[in-house]
This record gives structure tokens, C-alpha cells and sequence, in this order.
């Protein structure tokens, strides 16, 4: 019957179609439900209208008030794509308002898609396709008393809420939608940015911050030398594991214990963006804001030739989501691309705020290469390297007195990895090569999922040589900062960790000839700022101590050593080969690649099955296949290679590629929150994705008995 009336009408109303149609024509019947007058009155309207075109197609109430919970995630964890609104990502079923199906068969919360439809968007937000007819959020019926009778003819009851309506665009409006969109960009923001919302009141801090302090372990080249040996570069591995943080991580987005963040995503909606991949990149967004807790703060920035700030730092509470949901599925794509701008605000943004939450941090996404800011001379392999200074700002910089990290994120064969690579090392960042639209969400889950679970901030590592003639040799910390005093005192800034990651130094001194039996080589210690309580930690570690023998029969040889020496080396490689792609020697980088893989499979690690040199060999046979041809090396290869270097300069899990064979080496960056929130972003999202090995959490040394 259903059907039938549909076909009699000849028009495509925006109505909910229900499963058990008898059940639902009763309930019409009986006028119980305001869904049942929405479609009768919708079908007696369309009846009367005869089709013509007054612009009026059909006439729904609804709610005027949108749902409270549709930012929560579903109990169940799983989502039907077809079931769900992809602004709001909350469910599409029977008796939860009235419904909205576009020309391309996408259907949509009504309120959700006029909000979307207000700000000037009049495109599918999931496939990208034009619509002719639009929903449009009307006024209230009390201002329309002449239209009630053509609305409910039957006089059934009905609520006095908001009317919807479905308006045909003329021609008109299609013509000057490019120009109402640019205008939205347009609009005049204020000179200071001290608008920012007031943070959210903090309970239930622990006295003494998280859970546990750093755990400090240091394992020396070998357990001892003898007496009358020396070494020149003996080498010492310093361990460093953050403490634990909430337990029940996937809670973690609502746990009060855990420090609140101030999060400025700067998103480049050029033209190239149009699309799918800006579709995805607001459904990663969507992702990003329901999984911000309420005592978290977000801004939007959105870049193309010129940038804007959609809004200041809001609290993601209920209201503050629904206002950055509808501001981002606003956007659309248009003009160049100006990535320096879009940060010169996100800046500023960080800079003028008036209240601060403890953790901050910038996420930069851009398909682009810089068309305003950086210029380079010459072409191909000859051109000379831009000042990518120029595109980070001073107060976010490494050196600066407040460094704001840039999570930089290059999506696409087309985008500048060398300024988003540099952008990201200048600012204590890393950076993350997307090479598939469909991991847009991953990438940015995997990063939040480190950034909301922040622990230790501005950790400082030191050593200080205990034994008389004992030097300290320059120190290896890939982009951490360090200096060596005297060669008798060392440090290293580390900054923020994340919950159970984990950091590897090696630190080389020279050994001389001794007459003791045992000596004392170094005194490791750290100190750093806990983000809960503001206070400062002082933790000293054990002595590292190595035996001192007549004479030693077998040399025993520390895997953790060896392992940690293998990934040093072979990052080293991987920028070697780099600097030999960029001058046009892709042969001789692969054969520099090839070099190091036979060291690492002759190496102890390599030979007793560790999972490390497993995955950094794997990773570099990746790297010498995207370097087979120029062609291929521009497109992916250059990008895969940077976000490598990234990833293990500062160890820290990336984004890299679609790559599954040395995805394993990803995962051994990976904390336990990091897995979490990617194994829950690849539950909701239904887009299809490379195949994956199984997840494995961030890697930890065994306890080593004591070498005496």
C-alpha cells in the first residue's frame, strides 16, 4: 500500500519508509505518533500542490530540538553504514525523527542535513553528487496559520514545532552557490583570539597525578670487560617506560583522570579536496569530536587560498559538538592552497588564549603543495631545497619557550611531503603519509588516541659519569635535543610521552684500564613535570655497573644493545638512501638499502627471531620497491620514506602508506591507547582498508637478571 501511494504520487517524498508497513498504517490510523502525521500530511500537501512548481515540493514537522546523545557511540561498538547519519553518526530507525533521502538515495536525519544545508552546502556530504531539492528548515507553524489547514487537513494531532520543507533550487541559487560559500570565509573574525571557551573544571585528580612514576632500566654493551682491556665506545642502552595511564582505555575520551587537551586541527579544503576526500576527511573529523571528552577543547581552522577560524576553543561538550559538527560538514572545497596562513592562525589561536589546558598540540592535514608561501629555483632532481622556516610560525617552533607540537598529516600522491615533513620536525611534530583516502580516519584515530593520553611532560633525561677517566662520548637521540657538558654530564629533552610508551637511548663512553674488581660507569636520572598535579618528579635510577675481571672466557653481548643499535643504524640508512633518490641515484639507494639488510639478518637480534629487525627488514625491502622507478619515488616513495624517518627519529608510532609488510614495525611505536582508538575507528568506519597484520601493543624489554 505503501508503495503503491508513492508511485500514484509520482514524487520521491523525504519520508521514512517503515519495515512493517501494516504496523505502521495502524499506528496512522490512531494518530498516535507525530511520524504518522508527517506523512500523511506530507502526501494530502503534495496531493493538493498537483506538482506544480510553487517551490514547494512537501511539508514534514519535526522536533525543532535535535537529539541529545547523537555524538555517543553505540554500545554495541558496530554500525550498519546504511543505518547510520553520517553527520551525526547516530542511528537512522523508526521513531527517531523524521528522515531526509537525497536524489542519490543517502538518507539523513532531516535536522541534521538542513543544518548542513543552511550554511550553503547543497551537496551530498557521503558521495559528493548535486541535489536539485534541498531540505529547508522553515519557521515555526505558529507563524503560519494559514498554512495549517494545508498541512494537517485531517486535524490529527500534531506537535507546534519547527516545519521542514523541500525547496527545488533555481537556477539562480545554483549559479551563486560558489560565490554564498566563499563568502562564508569571508567573514570578519576578531584581531585577538581571546574568545576562547573557559576550560572545564577538573575533579577527581589523583594527589599524586597518574598511576606509577617512569620506569628507568640501563643495560651496559657487556656485563664485564677485563681489568686490563679498554674500550673506546662502550656502549650503554638507557630504557625509559611512561607510566601506565587509564586502565579501561576505551573510556578513555570521559575519564576525568587523565589530562584535558587544546586541540586546533588546521584543514586544507583547496579545490583539490573536492569529492570524496573532503567527504572522508569530515567523517574523520566527525570521528575525532565524539571521541573528545567534555573537559577537552578543539578549534577548526580551514585553509585554502586564504584561511579562517570556523570557531575558537569549545569544550566538546553536547552543544559544543553539535556546533564544530555542523561548522565542519559546512566546508566545501575551492581555490589554492596556503598551508603558512592556515598555521599562522592555528598559532595564533594557541598564542591569545586566555585560559590554558595542559596538554596541547596542532594537527595539520593538506592534499597540497604551497602555492603562497614556499618557492624553490631549478627543476626535477637539481632544485634547489625551499625555506621551510617560513612556514612555522616562531612561537610553536622546537626552540621556542612553549613548543606546540604539529601532528602534519600529507594525504594523496600530490601533496608536499618535504614541507610537511619539515613542518613537522620543526615544531617536535611527526609527520604521516596517507596514500589512501580511506585511512583519512586511522591516521588521525591512531594519533588522538596518543594525544588524549599524555602522562609525563617535559621529561629531561641525565648521565653523569661515576668513575674517574670515564668520557661521554656525543649523544645519538635521533631529533631529541641533547648536550654533553665537559664529557662528564649529559641530558636529554624528551618532552611529552604518552601512556606505556617508551623511549631507547644509547650512550657511549670510553672504559680505561682498571684495578678494581667492579666499577660504577654512570648515574642515570630524570625529572619531568606530571600534567595532573603540575608538579615536578625527580627519579634516580640504579648505577650502571659492569664487572672487572682478570679475564673473561666469552664475551656476552646484550640483545637489548644490538637491537637498539640495528633500528639507530638503519634509520641512518634510510636518510643515506634518501639523500641518493633526491640527487637522481635510485640504484645506488637501493644497493645501499640492499647493505643493510645483510647486516641487520647477520646481527645477534636478526639471528635469535627478533621481532624488530624482522620488521626494519621488512620495511627497508618496502622502501627499495618504492624506489624501482622516479615515477614511482615522486609519487609514494619519497613521502613513505620521510614519514619512516619521522617514526624513528622520534620513535613514536606514524601513518605510513598502505603498506602491510612492515606494519609490524608501526605497531612496535603503537601504545595500548593508540591501539585502542584505531581498532575503534576501524569498528565504526565502514570504508573498505588494506589488509592488516594483527595489532600488537607497544614493545617492552624483558626483566634482565642482574649481570653480577
Amino acid at each position: 500500500m505503501w508503495k503503491k501511494a508513492k508511485d500514484a504520487l509520482g514524487l520521491n517524498l523525504c519520508v521514512f519508509e517503515p519495515r512493517t508497513r501494516d504496523e505502521e498504517f495502524l499506528r496512522l490510523g490512531t494518530g498516535r505518533t507525530s511520524d504518522a502525521s508527517t506523512v500523511m500530511a506530507g502526501a494530502s500537501m503534495a496531493a493538493a500542490g498537483g506538482g506544480s512548481d510553487s517551490g514547494l515540493l512537501s511539508l514534514m514537522p519535526i522536533s525543532s530540538t535535535p537529539t541529545s546523545s547523537c555524538l555517543r557511540l553505540s554500545k554495541s561498538g558496530s554500525r550498519s553504514y546504511k543505518k547510520t547519519c553520517a553527520i551525526c553518526l547516530e542511528s537512522m530507525k523508526a521513531g527517531h525523527g523524521a528522515l531526509f533521502t537525497g536524489e542519490c538515495s543517502h538518507a539523513f536525519h532531516f535536522n541534521c542535513i538542513a543544518s548542513n544545508v543552511k550554511f550553503g552546502n547543497c551537496v551530498c556530504p557521503i558521495c559528493r553528487a548535486k541535489w536539485k531539492e534541498i531540505p529547508f528548515l522553515g519557521p515555526p507553524l505558529s507563524d503560519l496559520p494559514h498554512m495549517r489547514a494545508r498541512v494537517n487537513p485531517a486535524h490529527w494531532p500534531q506537535e507546534d514545532g519547527t516545519i521542514t520543507l523541500l525547496r527545488r533550487l533555481p537556477r539562480t541559487d545554483l549559479s551563486n552557490r560558489q560565490h554564498q560559500l566563499s563568502s562564508l570565509l569571508t567573514i570578519s573574525e576578531p584581531n585577538v583570539y581571546d574568545d576562547d571557551e573557559p576550560v572545564g573544571f577538573q575533579s577527581e585528580v589523583p594527589e599524586h597525578g597518574l598511576t606509577g612514576t617512569i620506569d628507568v632500566k640501563a643495560y651496559p654493551e657487556y656485563s664485564a670487560i677485563p681489568k686490563m682491556a679498554s674500550e673506546e665506545s662502550f656502549s650503554i642502552l638507557i630504557h625509559l617506560k611512561a607510566p601506565c595511564g587509564n586502565q579501561n582505555a576505551s573510556l578513555i575520551a570521559n575519564h576525568p583522570s587523565r589530562a584535558p587537551i587544546d586541540l586546533v586541527t588546521v584543514l586544507d579544503i583547496s579545490g583539490s579536496m573536492a569529492g570524496t576526500k573532503l567527504a572522508l576527511l569530515k567523517r574523520a573529523m566527525g570521528f575525532v569530536i565524539q571521541n573528545l571528552g567534555p573537559s577537552d577543547r578543539l578549534s577548526v581552522i580551514a585553509f585554502s587560498s586564504t584561511a579562517r577560524r570556523l570557531l575558537p576553543l569549545r569544550r566538546m561538550t553536547e552543544s559544543g559538538r553539535q556546533h564544530v559538527l555542523q561548522a565542519v560538514n559546512s566546508l566545501v572545497s575551492s581555490g589554492g592552497t596556503n598551508i603558512a596562513e592556515g598555521l599562522r592562525k592555528g598559532a595564533k589561536v594557541i598564542e591569545e588564549r586566555k585560559e590554558k589546558n595542559s596538554v596541547c598540540s596542532i594537527i595539520l592535514l593538506s592534499d597540497g603543495q604551497d602555492t603562497y608561501t614556499v618557492s624553490s629555483s631549478g627543476s626535477g632532481v637539481n632544485r634547489s631545497p625551499p625555506d621551510y622556516q617560513s612556514l612555522v610560525p616562531s612561537s610553536i617552533r622546537c626552540n621556542a619557550g612553549h613548543q606546540v607540537p604539529v601532528h602534519a598529516f600529507g594525504f594523496g600522491t600530490d601533496h608536499d611531503s618535504f614541507s610537511m615533513h619539515s613542518i613537522s620536525e620543526i615544531s617536535g611534530g611527526t609527520f604521516s603519509f596517507i596514500e589512501s583516502e580511506c585511512t583519512i580516519q586511522d591516521a588521525f584515530a591512531q594519533c588522538i588516541g596518543g594525544l588524549l593520553s599524555v602522562v609525563v611532560q617535559e621529561l629531561i633525561v641525565e648521565v653523569e659519569c661515576l668513575y674517574p677517566g670515564i668520557q661521554l662520548a656525543p649523544i645519538r637521540s635521533g631529533s631529541y635535543a641533547n648536550q654533553v657538558v665537559d664529557g662528564l654530564k649529559g641530558s636529554i629533552s624528551v618532552g611529552d610521552l604518552y601512556a606505556d610508551e617508551e623511549r631507547d637511548f644509547l650512550v657511549s663512553v670510553n672504559v680505561p684500564p682498571v684495578t678494581d674488581e667492579e666499577i660504577a660507569l654512570l648515574k642515570v636520572g630524570c625529572s619531568y613535570r606530571d600534567p595532573l598535579s603540575k608538579e615536578m618528579v625527580n627519579l634516580n635510577g640504579e648505577d650502571v655497573r659492569i664487572r672487572r675481571p682478570e679475564a673473561v672466557s666469552e664475551r656476552d653481548l646484550s640483545i637489548e644493545v644490538d637491537r637498539e643499535r640495528n633500528r639507530i643504524c638503519a634509520a641512518e640508512t634510510i636518510s643515506e638512501a634518501r639523500a641518493a633518490a633526491e640527487r637522481g641515484a635510485l640504484s645506488e639507494a637501493v644497493s645501499i638499502l640492499e647493505a643493510r639488510r645483510v647486516i641487520l639478518s647477520e646481527s645477534l637480534a636478526g639471528q635469535s627471531g627478533d621481532h624488530l629487525c624482522a620488521a626494519l627488514n621488512a620495511e627497508l625491502r618496502e622502501m627499495q620497491e618504492r624506489m624501482e622507478s622516479r615515477q614511482r619515488y615522486e609519487e609514494s616513495g619519497r613521502a613513505y620514506v620521510l614519514s619512516g624517518l619521522s617514526s624513528h627519529s622520534w620513535q613514536r608510532a606514524t601513518a605510513r602508506g598502505n603498506s602491510t609488510d612492515s606494519a609490524t614495525l608501526l605497531h612496535s611505536y603503537q601504545t595500548p591507547s593508540m591501539v585502542d582508538m584505531l581498532q575503534r575507528s576501524q569498528t565504526l568506519c565502514p570504508s573498505p582498508r588494506p589488509s592488516r597484520p594483527p595489532i600488537r601493543p607497544a614493545r617492552s624489554f624483558p626483566c634482565r637478571p642482574d649481570p653480577r
